[in-house]
Formats: C-alpha cells, sequence, structure tokens
C-alpha cells in the first residue's frame, strides 16, 4: 500500500508538469509589485524612486507607496529605493518568474537630518536603530538555498559566529553559551514557542523545522541585547514576517524533495482588497524506508496559512494560523538494529493561531495588536530494549493565550518611542510517569508519577526611546516589567544601546542590559518548592564595529560578554547544571529533588563577520569565534558548559552566473564540546551509563567540521517556473560524533554520528 502511495505522488508530479508550456522561443517576462513604507511608523512612502539595478528599468512609487514594473525578462535583481530625505536603500534576491507577480516590501529609514537629498548610506544594510548590535537579515531566497538547510529557517544561523555547532541531529539554537531553551520566535507579531516538528519539552528546539520557507518574506535574528520589546528570553529573538499573498491572481506551488511532498497555493481576497496563502506538506520518509525494507522514520506535516485585509488605508487585519502532526514509532527488534536503549511511540502536535490588527494613527505612529493562541500536545511512551521495563509514558498539553501590543511614535527627527505590553494566560495539563531509573552517577532513582493542571498569568509593559541628540549619535534607552503569577515573580529590565556613526561607512555600537526568563514549567511543577525559586537573569554587555567595505559587503567585529545567576541545582548531583539536561539526556528534563537557584554561568566571546549581499554574480559569509562558556554548580566548582565549541569558523556563498545556474557551498569547522566521560567499571556492574563524577565536563569530543555543496538549475517556461536542486550533505563524509553513550544490549560503549554523507534531490514547480 505504501509502495502505491509513493507512486501516486510521483504520477500527480509528472501529471502537472506535463501540463507546463514548452521553453518558450523568446525570454519570458515577469512582473514586480510592491509597496515603499517608512522603515519605523510603517507609513506609506509616495514619489520614491525604484530603479532595477543594471538595467534601463524603474518606476517611481504612487500616492499610496505602491509601485508596478511589468515586463521584465526573468531572473535575479536587485531594486535600488531613493527618495527625499530618507536613505537608499537595495533590495537583493528579487527572483522574476514567467507570467509571475513578484511582489517586494521595501522599508526606508528616515535620514538623520532633514535635507532636500537623496541620503545615499543606507544600501543593503538597512539601519537597525533600537538594536544596532548582533543582529542579522536574511531573506526567503538566502534560507531556500542554503546548502544543507532543508530550507530551515534554524538551521540557516549555524553559519553565524554567535551560534555554537553541537549536533546536525537537532537544529536547536544554542546561543552565545545559552541553553536552547533561551530563544525567542516571533512571526507577524505572534509570539510561536517553537518552530519545529518534534519540539523538545522545555526548550525551543526540535530535528525538523516547521516553516515554510516559501511564505518567508524577512528573518531578523538577534544573538544578543535586543530590545526590551522583547521579555522572558536570555539569548536570543528571531522575528519573522511572512509575506502576503498575490492580490492579483492565482498561484500554486508544487515541490518535492527527499523528505517530503508539497503543496501551496495564493490568491486575491475582495478585488485585491485582500489576500490569502495555503500550504500543505507531508514526509514520506516512512514510504522509502518501506519500500527499502529497513530502517526507521518519522512521520510529519504541516498546514499554515496567512489572510490579510485591508479595512482601509490605515487599518490592516491579518490572520495566521500554523499546525504540525507528528508521530513515530519502533518496535523491540527495530531498536535492537541500530542499538537503542528504548523503544516505543512518539506523538506530537503543535500549533498557533492568531489575528493581528495594524493601526497607522498618522504618518508619525502605528500600533501592532495581536490576540494568539498556542498548544503543544505530545504523548510518548517507552519501554527499556534490554530489560523490557517501561521507560515512561508520558501525556503533556501546554497551551498559551495572548495578547500582545507594540506602539510606535515619532515625536520629530530626533525622538521617537515604542512602548507596548503582553498579557498571557498559561495553561498545562501534565500526566507523566517516569519508571525506576539511574541518575547519572548510579545511584538508583525510584518511580515518579507527576499529575499536575493549572492555569495562570503572564503579564509585561515596555518602552524604549530614541534619541539623536546630533546627527552622528543615537541613544536608546529602555526597560520593561514582567510578572508571573505561578511564582508571583516581578522582575524590572532596564536596556540601553547606543550607535555613532564615526563617519558613512563606520559605525561604533553597544549594547547592554538585564534579562530575566522563567525556568520551563516542567522543572517548576516538579516540586512545590520550586515556586520559590528565583527566576534565572542574564546581563549583557556588547560592543561592536560596522565598516561598509562595499554597499553590499559588511565587515563586523564584536565582543561581548554575559553574566548569568539564580540557575537551578540539584543538590543531589551539585556538579551538573540541571538547566542543559534537554541536551545531553535524551532530549528532556529528568525528575529531581527540590531545586535551589544558586548555579551561575557567564559567556565571553569575540565575533568576526563578513557579509556579502546577492548584487552581481557572488554572495556569501565568512565569520569566526572564540569563546569561553562555563557554570558553577552547587558544588562551586567552575566547569565548561557542553556547550563550550570554543572556536569556530564558517564560510557560506555561492556563484550564480546566470538566471538559470547557481553554486553554493557551505563549510564550518569548530571545536569539539565538553562531555564527561563513563566510569567503566561501575557501568559495567548495573549495566547502566554511569558517568565519572571526578571528570564532569572535562573531556572534549574530536573537533567538527562538514562540507555541503549544493548546484541549482532553473527552467523557465512560458507561464510556469521549474527548479531542479542537488546537494551532498557532509560531502567527504566526516564521522562528527554526536554523543558517546552506554548501549545496554551490547554492554558496553559506544557512539553516535551526525549526518554522514547524505546526497538530496529536489523540484519546486511554480505554475
Amino acid at each position: 500500500m505504501k509502495k502505491k502511495t509513493l507512486a501516486s505522488i510521483l504520477a500527480i508530479f509528472l501529471a502537472v508538469f506535463s501540463t507546463a508550456n514548452l521553453l518558450a522561443d523568446e525570454i519570458p517576462v515577469g512582473t514586480i509589485k510592491g509597496k515603499v513604507v517608512d522603515s519605523e511608523t510603517k507609513s506609506p512612502l509616495p514619489g520614491v524612486s525604484i530603479s532595477i539595478l543594471d538595467t534601463r528599468n524603474g518606476t517611481n512609487s504612487d500616492p499610496d507607496g505602491n509601485f508596478t514594473i511589468n515586463n521584465i525578462p526573468v531572473g535575479t535583481y536587485s531594486l535600488r529605493f531613493n527618495c527625499i530625505g530618507f536613505e537608499s536603500s537595495v533590495k537583493t534576491d528579487i527572483i522574476v518568474k514567467p507570467k509571475r507577480i513578484t511582489f517586494v516590501q521595501a522599508h526606508l529609514g528616515v535620514s538623520p537630518v532633514r535635507t532636500n537629498e537623496v541620503i545615499v548610506t543606507g544600501g543593503v544594510f538597512a539601519r537597525q536603530e533600537n538594536e544596532p548590535t548582533s543582529t542579522i537579515n536574511f531573506s526567503a531566497e538566502e534560507i531556500r538555498r542554503s546548502p544543507g538547510t532543508a530550507g530551515d529557517v534554524s538551521r540557516i544561523l549555524m553559519t553565524l559566529p554567535s551560534v555554537a555547532k553541537v549536533n546536525d541531529l537537532s537544529n536547536s539554537l544554542v546561543v552565545r553559551g545559552g541553553s536552547p531553551n533561551e530563544n525567542g520566535f516571533f512571526v507577524d507579531n505572534i509570539e510561536i514557542p517553537n518552530i519545529n516538528h518534534y519540539p523538545v519539552q522545555g526548550s525551543s528546539g526540535g530535528p525538523i523545522g516547521l516553516i515554510n520557507v516559501d511564505f518567508i518574506q524577512d528573518a531578523d535574528f538577534s544573538s544578543g541585547g535586543f530590545s526590551s520589546a522583547y521579555g522572558d528570553r536570555l539569548s536570543s529573538v528571531m522575528n519573522l514576517t511572512f509575506r502576503e499573498g498575490n492580490r492579483d491572481e492565482l498561484d500554486g506551488q508544487l515541490d518535492m524533495a527527499f523528505a517530503g511532498v508539497g503543496i501551496a497555493a495564493e490568491g486575491p481576497v475582495a478585488a485585491g482588497r485582500g489576500s490569502w496563502l495555503l500550504s500543505v506538506r507531508k514526509s514520506y520518509l516512512d514510504l522509502l524506508v518501506d519500500a527499502i525494507g529497513t530502517g526507521v522514520a518519522p512521520k510529519y506535516s504541516d498546514y499554515q496559512g496567512k489572510f490579510v485585509y485591508d479595512l482601509n488605508p490605515g487599518n490592516k487585519l491579518t490572520a495566521l494560523g500554523i499546525l504540525g502532526i507528528d508521530y513515530i514509532k519502533f518496535n523491540k527488534d527495530e531498536a535492537e538494529d541500530v542499538g537503542y536503549n528504548a523503544y516505543g511511540t512518539s506523538r506530537s502536535r503543535e500549533g498557533a493561531a492568531g489575528v493581528n490588527w495594524r493601526y497607522l494613527w498618522s504618518e508619525k505612529g502605528y500600533s501592532n495588536t495581536a490576540l494568539s493562541y498556542f498548544g503543544t500536545w505530545g504523548k510518548n511512551d517507552f519501554i527499556e530494549t534490554a530489560s523490557e521495563n517501561l521507560l515512561t509514558e508520558n501525556e503533556n498539553f501546554e497551551q498559551t493565550y495572548q495578547l500582545r501590543n507594540i506602539n510606535f511614535y515619532r515625536f520629530n527627527r530626533s525622538f521617537e518611542a515604542e512602548f507596548g505590553f503582553d498579557a498571557k494566560i498559561v495553561g498545562v495539563d501534565y500526566d507523566n510517569y517516569l519508571g525506576p531509573y539511574t541518575d547519572p552517577f548510579g545511584n538508583p532513582i525510584p518511580a515518579y508519577l507527576v499529575r499536575d493542571n493549572f492555569w495562570s498569568r503572564k503579564g509585561g509593559a515596555f518602552v524604549n526611546l530614541s534619541w539623536k541628540p546630533f546627527t552622528r549619535l543615537t541613544l536608546s534607552p529602555g526597560a520593561r516589567y514582567d510578572y508571573f503569577a505561578y511564582n508571583k515573580s516581578g522582575n524590572i529590565s532596564p536596556r540601553f544601546s547606543f550607535s555613532f556613526d564615526i563617519d558613512d561607512l563606520t559605525s561604533f555600537n553597544g549594547a547592554g542590559g538585564i534579562y530575566y526568563q522563567n525556568l520551563p514549567l516542567v522543572l517548576l511543577t516538579q516540586q512545590v518548592e520550586n515556586k520559590d525559586l528565583k527566576d534565572p537573569v542574564a546581563t549583557h554587555y556588547v560592543l561592536g564595529i560596522n565598516r561598509l567595505l562595499t554597499e553590499n559587503t559588511r565587515l563586523t567585529l564584536e565582543v561581548y560578554d554575559k553574566e548569568y545567576k539564580n540557575f537551578p541545582v540539584d543538590p543531589s548531583t551539585p556538579s551538573l547544571f540541571v538547566i542543559d539536561e534537554i541536551a545531553y539526556r535524551y532530549g528532556f528534563y529528568f525528575t529531581h529533588e527540590p531545586l535551589t537557584d544558586i548555579g551561575k554561568s557567564y559567556s565571553r566571546g569575540v565575533e568576526l563577520t563578513l557579509q556579502k549581499k546577492l548584487v552581481e554574480d557572488v554572495y556569501g559569509l565568512i565569520s569566526g569565534s572564540y569563546f569561553r562558556s562555563r557554570y558553577q554548580g552547587g558544588d562551586g566548582v567552575w566547569r565548561d558548559r557542553i556547550f563550550d565549541n570554543q572556536f569556530s569558523f564558517s564560510a557560506e556563498g555561492g556563484y550564480k552566473p546566470n538566471s538559470k545556474w547557481e553554486f553554493s557551498l557551505r563549510w564550518i569547522y569548530a571545536g569539539g564540546v565538553p562531555y564527561t566521560p563513563f566510569d567503566l567499571t561501575a557501568s559495567e556492574a548495573i549495566n547502566r551509563g554511569v558517568i565519572d563524577n571526578a571528570k564532569v565536563n572535562q573531556d572534549r569530543y574530536p573537533a567538527y567540521h562538514s562540507l555541503n555543496v549544493r548546484c541549482d538549475r532553473r527552467f523557465n517556461f512560458k507561464g510556469s517556473n521549474l527548479i531542479l536542486y542537488a546537494s551532498v550533505w557532509n560531502a567527504y563524509n566526516r564521522k562528527n560524533v554526536a554523543g558517546y553513550y552506554w548501549n545496554e544490549i551490547e554492554r558496553g560503549q559506544d557512539s553516535m554520528n551526525q549526518w554522514g554523507l547524505l546526497p538530496v534531490i529536489g523540484m519546486e514547480y511554480d505554475f
């Protein structure tokens, strides 16, 4: 039956592709439409000059900021936007497809002083007034074509110097030494705690990205020193903007890759006053495995969409929906074949839905107000392979209802304010059984049952100011207050940033502040005493310098220091760091005695980044870092955290000789991360992994390095577009160690490797 299903999928693609027009005798053409707005007030900008670089095509925006350029030969272009009183801006990676409309949203920053001239210093790299440090932007096309990412927006960040290189098998972000639970994600002003299939409870990571990259317009990532608009996160924030659907015509897309198949469609609403955008994707790894006759593969699918409607020129409603469904099951024989210590079933569902109302007050300000819901449900049943004892029988349901409001107002060209609030209702329902097991040091732990359900309230308010005392200097003080009713914790978080333009090409930037985050509820609810724990806090200090080498090439040097305190510590295992447990203990938190909050940590480093955007035919990003990430547990001893690569280097880039071909690669080298070796004698005695308490995190895995390469070929038909791509992950088959574990079946230490050499082919067909 599964072989027939796989054959049906292939047949659908062949049938749809067979309806495509033949290659055109003439070069097919497409259209670029767009809107130009003030980057801060979001008000439309009329009279903006728009030109396509290296061509004679161009136009001007109308009174509502809209523009259209027709009859453009298919290919990849860059658009320049010029407007009196605003900084010039360039948008790269604009893909024109046959008889398709490509929509471009452009944001222009106001010039520092009132002038009747065009300020040309903006270019490809837009200013980030409130977050001048540690911020980078990726377009949808940069994410789609990145080798070794499979279109996963989290995996492209592995190239950055601020993200540790820990394990290819997971896309969990470890940002400047922080745990994977310290990252926040927002899509169109709607907070989504985890954007992955098979989400790791109490964390922001997982193995497979949930977001459809073809829906992304922009991705902004801040790895430190971010503004007070974001709370309850210690390390980083990613802001994703979904594009709007086509307001003029019905379009569709089919895609097929190694892992799955997907279909997307978009079109207008109410004669162009709005649009819709929908996609459905489903994996078929299980079908391939079944056809081969061996192995275990996950099943997953996702559904996502966006609906936009303009009530009038000043009011816009946006509705967003995302749902992921995941399932994996393997039996005892399959576990024994691959050396797993457990077998069983895992099911999960994760989803978000929300509505955002954007209201333009005037040319000076606006507000965004979002009402949203996020929920994640999971059920796991696992049995120990060797003994057939029940290990876990867990069912978890976590929900959040949120109201989020952000407002901006420009008093004049020298003074601006951003302010707002968020209010949440958080609910959990836990029914978790953990069978008898041994702790990392071999001590027997009895079976444990946690049954808890409750609803509680969270809230926060913030204000950010931006003041230009003179043309080249911007000062941005801010603060926020957060409260969580469950543990009655209230925290004030002052923050500050500045940017000084040394000249038209060079800026000196800095940021600092205090950041609080509530502990994961799965830890807080284990013991009544845990309610008394203080919230972990991190103090950020960041200094950096940016230099524009050319309009499309930027060099950035940053140094940072993060000082943590109030981390949880288990008195029964004082040498271990509880918050990192999900990264080295099967992806979830174990049960603990009442915790204390005496744990400390720090992360310090220096990062260098050279980024070139695609304006002509070459693009790339080269980065390097040196950092140390350490912690102090309950015994007062400082140790390396398990994310401490110490150093990393990466190079990613590509060559696009014409509109048909593109070649790209990514190479990453990083120092091996720390681990604790087994006490072999103690482990053999009980046939369980028992780590050596005298050598906690004193050994290191071998250095990590991997090369990913990719080739894309575009075929342009009269009314459609086809992309075929081939990629090789870990091209020279480096045996990067993911971890050592105690194999209870073989009764000895074993190792698990990260991805080996993996060829990937795929296709995308736009019609």
